[in-house]
């Protein structure tokens, strides 16, 4: 049996908080001064990007978005899906970035369109997001799997969907797709989306991952915990 250990948390409902906070941050700009080791692994990635697409930098380019990769088990998976569109595995842990690409790492099965950077997300969140409304990326689908919950009621503001960052992710993507095995969590984020944008589509459902795509994700199933996501989408 997996040691994956449910969600233990104080809160039982959604934060009771929730809409005044997203109402808040949404006509707020996040300022905080971006780190300098981000600038660089953003530009390592926009270099990635310019060199599998052969083409200069006035070009719009789609590029998919895995933040929060560890060991970047999905951002192979999401590779190996979409070999067309270079996949960017983001993580703040080198020890975690270490193992990225696992058994794959330098032969030939190893995508040639997945690329890993050591960041800070919120940061290359707001880079990514100069890139996108300068129009040099597009970003058709946008990995939020399994982030830190922060299950601890107190620890509520620290979730993305509580940040004033939420608004700066929710343009990153014509789809965001979050998964997550806290049901309090996805219900939080579907209706953070659906105050903050309005405009989209928010489904939120129950599923099982037949084919897990993450360590975390292989140790719920094993475990028998009911995993949900949420799939935030332009029309």
């Amino acid at each position: 049996m997996s040691g994956a250990r449910a969600v233990t948390t104080n809160q039982t409902d959604i934060y009771d908080k929730l809409e005044e906070a997203v109402r808040k941050y949404a006509s707020t700009e996040y300022l905080r001064p971006i780190a300098d080791h981000t600038r660089t692994a953003f530009a390592e990635a926009e270099k990635f990007v310019l060199n599998f697409y052969e083409s200069a930098s006035h070009t719009t380019h789609k590029v998919i978005l895995d933040s929060g990769c560890g060991t970047g088990e999905s951002t192979l998976n999401i590779a190996l899906t979409n070999p067309g569109i270079p996949v960017i595995g983001i993580d703040k842990s080198a020890a975690r970035l270490t193992k990225a690409g696992g058994a794959g790492n330098g032969t030939a099965t190893f995508p040639q369109n997945a690329f890993f950077v050591r960041a800070e997300l919120l940061d290359f969140w707001r880079l990514a997001l100069g890139k996108v409304k300068a129009g040099q990326w597009h970003i058709p689908y946008h990995a939020l799997y399994y982030p830190n919950p922060w299950p601890k009621q107190s620890e509520a503001t620290r979730r993305f969907h509580l940040h004033p960052i939420f608004p700066t992710l929710l343009q990153l993507g014509d789809a965001i797709e979050l998964r997550t095995n806290w049901e309090i969590y996805a219900r939080e984020f579907a209706e953070a989306a659906r105050i903050a944008a309005p405009e989209r589509t928010i489904a939120r459902e129950p599923f099982d991952s037949e084919h897990p795509v993450t360590a975390f994700e292989r140790k719920y199933k094993e475990a028998r915990q009911q995993l949900w996501r949420v799939i935030v989408s332009r029309d």
